[in-house]
């Protein structure tokens, strides 16, 4: 009777939950994600000028950094191996690569830009993953660091803006004075 119950059983991928393996699977991705934002975060801080964006930059490395951790566990726990790295090709897709470019450069708008960019690939990745039918636990852990990244892209946005209407009044104001 047992026997008859297992065999009837749905399976976890027939129920709406992922297999063991896709949920290691999609941890390991947002694992590379998060490692792809600490370094591009990181490489962001050193590349701007102004103290505050260092000090917020520099935080959301050690976030994406707290978070990679967080997910390496989980992928430990499910009996996986957890990824350690981002990778150079995917980073690529995810958003940062045009980062070194813009560090180099030196300016914070356009730094700004390549970090927006980088947390809209982010949020994607996140977006997608939720929907992957993750277990409860995971589900939790998914969901916070994803509501962590939309604050995080959303403050990043408004710096831009900010950075970039800034940028823009100088620019009006330099234009009005030469036309006299």
């Amino acid at each position: 009777m047992i026997n008859e119950y297992d065999k009837n059983a749905p399976t976890p991928t027939e129920s709406g939950t992922a297999s063991n393996d896709d949920v290691i699977s999609t941890l390991n991705g947002l694992i590379e994600t998060c490692k792809d934002g600490q370094n591009g975060f990181k490489e962001a801080a050193d590349g701007v000028q102004r103290s505050d964006l260092k000090s917020l930059f520099y935080e959301f490395s050690q976030q994406r950094s707290h978070f990679a951790g967080e997910l390496q566990t989980l992928v430990q726990s499910l009996g996986g191996d957890p990824e350690n790295s981002g990778s150079t090709l995917a980073a690529l897709h995810r958003g940062w690569i045009n980062i070194k470019s813009a560090v180099t450069g030196q300016d914070d708008e356009a730094i700004l830009n390549e970090c927006e960019r980088g947390e809209d690939s982010a949020k994607d990745t996140y977006k997608t993953a939720l929907q992957a039918g993750l277990p409860g636990n995971v589900l939790e852990v998914v969901q916070r660091q994803f509501e962590s990244i939309l604050s995080a892209h959303d403050r990043v946005r408004a710096l831009r803006n900010a950075a970039d209407t800034d940028n823009n009044a100088g620019d009006r104001s330099s234009t009005a004075s030469t036309s006299y």
